[in-house]
């Protein structure tokens, strides 16, 4: 398949920060295609399957979990990539690492390790995100990190645009591998940012409905989703509500792909930008929704943040979630060898630095092992009701 004159080039990539000479290539891959195999062949990766996507440490077996939602970025991405002759390998790399900094219990385990942090940097699970890939993941004998290119680093750290003010993790990485933090990223980074809100429109929609906090009533509230439902109705007459709901679904995706790249098309002949340098330096997003379509999404958002993400049972996880978090930041402060033989004794010197590793032990642990150790140091009954099903 042809690739667009405007995509990222495996054999023009900036490299990597260390050199690779001498080890072993397995298999004919280019550079993307390896960096694609590290995340995915990463312990952070895998622990994503008990991390939090919507429901804290779900009670079930069909909800989505970070490493499900990854998946399925991933194959919303490498579709809308394809479309547009774009680099499949590296908008699936971005799309398969994007959450591997999410901390437990999600959003709230990320602002209670940002409070916990705050004196000292904060807490932010994009530039964690780096931060676990070049620092953190060290399976390679001669350095740390996963050593990945320039192109998958930049498009993880800019994937929702240019960084004016990077935290102190992304700072780090970037004072040590330039990132060209105030630019644009690539379009294949652009296409893994408006993959992951369509997965996640979308997909949360279909687990709402499963878990019982959203209903068809609700939804049909929303313009955009009830012109699909009624679509989906008119083509198939008589079919069981549960089967035209995931129909709903599949084609809400569908309208959303469609349109991004339709959109991208338009953007990338309107900007007139031949090479990747030109997408960088456009000065603006080129990749993502229509103006019309962008904002029926904005729309869907508030209503999902309503009605599911803020659901009073959300709300109740969310606040044992912080509780576990803070509980255990400040057990860890006090007596470093509660981490563990590993851990505690890799603490480094300096308030400071010691605050930073704590951060990291806890942002890496999955919602089922949190509790487990807050259970472990308070005793069972001390976690929050919200969570004891986990």
């Amino acid at each position: 398949m042809s690739i667009a004159a405007c995509a990222s080039q495996a054999e023009e990539s900036r490299g990597r920060l260390h050199g690779e000479l001498g080890r072993v290539v397995r298999g004919p891959r280019d550079v993307f295609q390896r960096d694609r195999d590290r995340i995915i062949h990463s312990i952070s990766f895998r622990r994503l399957r008990h991390k939090t996507q919507v429901f804290v440490a779900p009670d079930g077996d069909h909800y989505r979990v970070r490493l499900t939602h990854s998946i399925e970025v991933a194959q919303i991405g490498r579709g809308i990539a394809r479309a547009l002759g774009l680099n499949e390998d590296l908008t699936e790399a971005l799309c398969l690492a994007h959450d591997i900094g999410h901390p437990p219990f999600g959003h709230a385990g990320e602002a209670a390790l940002k409070a916990a942090m705050q004196a000292h940097g904060g807490f932010d699970h994009n530039g964690h995100t780096l931060r676990t890939l070049a620092r953190i993941e060290c399976p390679y004998p001669l350095f740390d990190g996963l050593n990945l290119t320039w192109e998958t680093l930049e498009g993880l750290a800019k994937h929702n645009g240019p960084v004016r003010h990077p935290g102190w993790a992304l700072a780090d990485i970037d004072t040590e591998f330039p990132l060209d933090l105030a630019s644009h990223a690539s379009l294949e980074a652009q296409v893994a940012a408006v993959a992951d809100d369509i997965a996640y429109d979308n997909h949360d929609i279909d687990d709402g409905l499963r878990a019982g906090l959203l209903c068809l009533d609700q939804l049909m509230e929303q313009p955009f989703v009830a012109d699909n439902y009624r679509a989906v109705e008119a083509r198939f007459p008589g079919a069981p509500r549960d089967r035209l709901l995931r129909e709903l679904v599949r084609d809400q995706i569908g309208v959303m792909v469609n349109d991004v790249i339709a959109a991208t098309r338009a953007n990338v002949a309107d900007a007139g930008v031949a090479s990747v340098a030109e997408v960088r330096a456009a000065g603006r997003t080129l990749g993502g929704f229509s103006a019309e379509l962008a904002r029926k999404e904005r729309d869907l958002k508030r209503f999902m943040y309503a009605n599911l993400y803020h659901h009073p049972s959300q709300l109740a996880a969310a606040d044992g979630a912080n509780l576990v978090i803070a509980r255990l930041f400040d057990a860890y402060r006090g007596d470093p060898a509660l981490m563990g033989a590993d851990w505690g004794a890799r603490l480094p010197e300096g308030e400071q630095a010691m605050v930073r590793h704590i951060g990291d032990y806890i942002a890496g642990m999955t919602d089922r092992f949190a509790i487990d150790r807050f259970a472990d140091i308070f005793g069972r009954d001390a976690v929050p009701e919200a969570l004891r099903h986990a």
